[in-house]
This record gives structure tokens, sequence and C-alpha cells, in this order.
């Protein structure tokens, strides 16, 4: 294990990877994939805890890692018909950088992906349209838990229907103001694997409980980030570069509220790139560099 001057941890199979690229051995650079991931936020007593799940030792990319809800984009949703509720997919276009259909099919994904891994879904009844099935539980909550959410959650996951049909069906419309936009990271150059990654937060819906429903995931906690910052930095928990700065920006932040109202400020467009460096002593380290 080698930790850098930024106090990653890499490990030797990350740094014989890194070596093989800066040796030019590395075969064709891979065109990142576009991704979400989706950070979830509920109070705790004097602060605030982060939903996170340990990637599955069978997972391609990043087994046995922390990291949080995500997956890759439905070009689909893009053009999809549905429901919206909070800023428009032009708002969402200038915060994150790329053209409205792309900005909506990134927000889309981002809901369909904390829905997928953590059953929680950001939505709610649409105005003035009778619900087709029950959704709304106490207080007009949503309540997803029952058998039927999870037939759909699956369907999901199978790639047997798209979010806009599960929410049309439901008469549902997708709450793109409980999300905040925080952070743009891209994977470097030198992974087999690679993605262009928005990162955003959110509070937990009130009503709503995260349940442990992913095949990606074998284990998910609820912690401080703070908490889990030092645990990383003490070997107890591996994460990657990206998840590790972001839990280190949120625990300057005294609670969920403060989180949020940074969001809007933060600069989600502009992608972080970390980049393999040869330092002068003949080690290794990971730099970061905005693009």
């Amino acid at each position: 294990m080698v930790i850098d001057e930024d106090g990653f941890r890499l490990s030797e199979a990350l740094v014989a990877r890194m070596r093989r690229f800066l040796a030019g051995e590395s075969g064709p650079t891979p065109v990142p994939r576009v991704a979400a991931t989706v950070v979830l936020l509920r109070p705790a007593d004097g602060g605030f805890e982060a939903y996170v799940l340990r990637r599955a030792a069978s997972m391609a990319f990043a087994s046995g890692v922390y990291a949080f809800p995500g997956g890759g984009v439905d070009p689909a949703d893009a053009g999809a018909d549905l429901g919206w509720a909070g800023p428009p997919a032009d708002e969402w276009a200038r915060r994150l950088g790329r053209p409205a259909a792309e900005a909506q099919a990134v927000v889309c994904a981002a809901v369909r992906e904390v829905f997928e891994e953590a059953g929680v879904l950001l939505a709610e009844a649409a105005p003035e349209s009778p619900l087709t099935e029950p959704a709304t539980g106490v207080e007009g909550t949503i309540d997803t838990s029952g058998d039927d959410w999870e037939r759909d959650r699956e369907r999901l996951v199978r790639h047997e229907v798209h979010l806009a049909e599960v929410l049309a069906r439901r008469g549902l419309v997708l709450r793109s103001d409980l999300l905040g936009a925080w952070a743009r990271w891209i994977t470097p150059e030198f992974e087999t694997r690679r993605f262009d990654t928005y990162f955003f937060v959110a509070a937990l819906p009130e009503g709503q409980v995260p349940r442990d429903v992913s095949g990606e995931a074998d284990h998910t906690m609820w912690v401080r980030p703070g908490d889990a910052v030092a645990r990383y930095r003490a070997g107890e928990i591996a994460m990657l570069p990206p998840t590790v700065v972001l839990l280190r920006n949120l625990a300057e932040y005294p609670d969920v509220a403060a989180v949020l109202a940074a969001a809007a400020d933060r600069d989600a467009a502009t992608p972080v790139m970390p980049r393999a460096e040869l330092a002068p002593d003949g080690t290794v380290r990971l730099q970061r560099y905005v693009r």
C-alpha cells in the first residue's frame, strides 16, 4: 500500500497500473461513460450522516470500496417526456455543463440509481392527477417498501422499463429540486473502466428508509463524513479519491441544510481528473487537476 502526498491510499495493483500507463505500456484509453451518483444525507445528533455502501467483491470496478449509490446514464432518458418538479432541464444544463437533453438524462440517472440501489425515490404525486396505483404513504410521503415497488425496482435494474414509465404509471413527478449538484470527476486515463461522474447531494425524503437491496453491495451504513474520512486514513475502510474528497468537503458543514445551501454555488460543470505522476524519487503519486 502506498500513501501519496494527498493522503490517498494507493493499492499495489493501482500503482502497477499507473506505472504501466506512464511507461506507455497500457492499451487504448477508454472513453468515459457519463454517470451520476447521489450522497443521501440525514440529520444525526450534532450534525448529519451520509449513506454509503461497500461494493461487492464480485464487481468488476472498484470492488471492496465504499461508495455512494450511482451508475451510468440511460440515453433514453434524454428525450423522455416525464413529469418534472424543480429546476428545469435548461437550468440543469447550466449547472452540469451539458446540453439540456443530456442534463435531463444525468438527473434521471441520479434519481433512478438511488432508487435501484437504496430503494429511495426522489419523486412526489403529480399535482391534480389521480394516482393510477397507490403510491403515497403517511402525510403524502411516498412509501416504496411494498412488493409492487420492489418489482418496479427490479425491472429498472434489468432495463425492462425506463424511469419515465414507472413515474407516469404511478402518477408521480421527478423532484429535481431535492438534488444539489456538488462535483464532477472523470476516472483517470490509466483505468480500463472510466466514468464521467456527476456527484449530487440529497436529503433523505421524509418517510423513506434506505434498504439494502442492491446486488452490487455487500454492506451499507450511515456514517458521519468526518468519521468516514478518519476510518479511511486509519486503513479501516477503502474508498476511491472522489469519495474521500467529497466526504472531506461535507465534513466542513454543520447540518444537511447547510450542505444543500452550499450546493447551489458549487461548480459541478468543470471536471476533476486525477492523473498519474512519477515523483523525482521514483514513487508514483496521484495528482488531481482540473480539465
